[in-house]
């Protein structure tokens, strides 16, 4: 076997691999692409040492929390992509959508008992923990984890980070030497593996048929056919590596240099717009900071030579592209360190114990504002600014990141209790916004209640010391004139 980065690697149990058995499965369940993609580079290297076949096998489940056609048709359009990237290629891809649920039901059974080893992807939020370690305790064959998600991998934290600059400082202290030890751009070049007969798994997929070609065509007919929620709607981004691919390069060409001076504004369209690729692996960080130092005709000696946290400087590039780094790596990575290592990252109870303190304190308070969770859905409250951010997230699946703050702080100020504001905070981004249910999207809605943040004063009504933002303010500090107008509500109340 290669060397391959101590860190990103853990075993789920202590079985053996099987060697006489018939191929290597790599299930993808997060980094859901082909390129740059450590858990596809740990499989073809075990194909390779064992020299036997690899098997990709990436399904989507029917029942997976708040799963809706918008969901599926943005991991659907990645399968496709997945299937013609891989199919002049000598690995056998299996993709599989299940129609009604439980339908797969002794599917991954089935497969685990040919497979020599499995490896799969570590990801350390939603449902996707609790899945590997159940699936790792009933299967008999080695199942390894790898750590594919960020620059730095999770495990070189030895605590969690509580404020963002401790977190930089730490990365600046160590990512030195990951910067050195990416993935490979293309996995499977220069791989001497067998090729994968169809024959291997033709009993399995004549029960558990393959998903059909207009569900990868992502036909809207197949849509409709499947028992989801219809009522969340397409997004308004495509998905798939193709996409993904796209994104970067408009972002790189065009918006980049307005980033660090305008991407707190809705209007400018600065932003990079890669958090729902991100989000479901259809691109990698490594990717993205590899296209990028290109741009910016950087190497890793420019790097400072003192780790001080500061935002700028350290990196020695352009300042947009610094700007650009900071949230790729520190705020997307510190939400990663806090999930991968806190079980209760979702809970209120996770939150500081200041943060816990002062909105106990006046949990009391009279709220000027009271909406229930089907007011706030349907942007039905007094505020235009916060019913257009609401209808930006329900009609595209999305919101500006600025906004988002916004938007979470007038819930808490507008719900009976933290708790409930806590709530109505993760089902609504959970239900609707692509790059939901991922660590980063935890830390933004915990940073509305106090998470990476300090006390703020003065001491306020239902906030607390808890930073406070009103529309008012934020209309004073960024055009929202025309994007109110553009998102104007114009849906019934359900």
């Amino acid at each position: 076997m290669e060397d391959f980065p101590s860190l990103r690697l853990a075993p789920c149990n202590d079985a053996p691999v099987r060697a006489e058995r018939d191929f290597v499965l790599y299930w993808m369940i997060a980094n859901r692409r082909t390129r740059c993609n450590f858990s596809l580079q740990r499989a073809v290297d075990w194909a390779q040492h064992l020299k036997k076949p690899l098997v990709v096998f990436e399904a989507l489940r029917i029942d997976y929390p708040w799963a809706s056609r918008r969901f599926h048709r943005f991991v659907l359009q990645g399968m496709r992509d997945n299937a013609a990237a891989l199919r002049q290629s000598p690995i056998l891809y299996y993709p599989y959508v299940e129609s009604t649920k439980n339908e797969d039901h002794g599917l991954f059974a089935a497969l685990a008992a040919k497979a020599c080893v499995i490896v799969t992807d570590d990801f350390p939020c939603f449902f996707l923990p609790r899945m590997v370690r159940a699936v790792a305790r009933r299967v008999d064959v080695l199942l390894e984890q790898v750590d594919s998600n960020g620059i730095l991998p999770m495990r070189a934290a030895d605590r969690t980070f509580t404020v963002a600059h401790s977190f930089r400082r730490f990365l600046h202290h160590h990512v030195r030497d990951h910067l050195v030890d990416f993935p490979r751009e293309d996995p499977l070049q220069d791989a001497l593996i067998p090729r994968g007969s169809k024959k291997l798994i033709a009993a399995i997929q004549a029960s558990y048929p393959p998903a059909s070609s207009k569900l990868l065509s992502v036909a809207s007919e197949a849509l409709d056919a499947l028992p989801l929620d219809q009522t969340v709607g397409d997004a308004v981004m495509d998905g798939g590596s193709v996409a993904a691919q796209q994104t970067l390069d408009g972002f790189l060409r065009g918006r980049l240099v307005r980033y660090g001076e305008e991407r707190n504004s809705p209007e400018a369209d600065a932003a990079s717009g890669l958090s729902p690729y991100l989000h479901f692996g259809h691109i990698s960080a490594h990717d993205v900071f590899v296209q990028l130092s290109v741009r910016e005709s950087w190497n890793v000696s420019q790097l400072a030579d003192k780790a001080t946290g500061s935002r700028e400087g350290w990196w020695n590039m352009s300042t947009d592209a610094e700007s650009f780094l900071d949230e790729l790596i520190t705020w997307r990575e510190v939400g990663y360190n806090m999930c991968s290592r806190e079980t209760n990252y979702d809970r209120y109870q996770s939150l500081p114990d200041w943060a816990q303190a002062t909105l106990g304190e006046h949990r009391k308070d009279p709220r000027p504002y009271v909406y229930d969770l089907a007011q706030l859905e349907n942007s039905r409250t007094h505020d235009e600014l916060w019913n257009a951010a609401q209808t930006q997230l329900f009609r595209e699946g999305r919101m500006h990141n600025y906004l988002r703050m916004l938007w979470g702080k007038k819930i808490l100020e507008w719900s009976t209790t933290p708790e409930e504001a806590l709530a109505a905070m993760i089902h609504l981004n959970n239900k609707y916004a692509v790059d939901g249910r991922n660590p980063n999207s935890y830390s933004g809605i915990f940073w509305c209640l106090g998470r990476y943040d300090r006390a703020w004063g003065p001491e306020r009504k239902i906030f607390g010391k808890i930073r406070y933002m009103s529309s008012d303010n934020t209309a004073r500090k960024i055009p929202v004139k025309r994007y109110i107008e553009n998102y104007a509500p114009n849906r019934l109340f359900r």
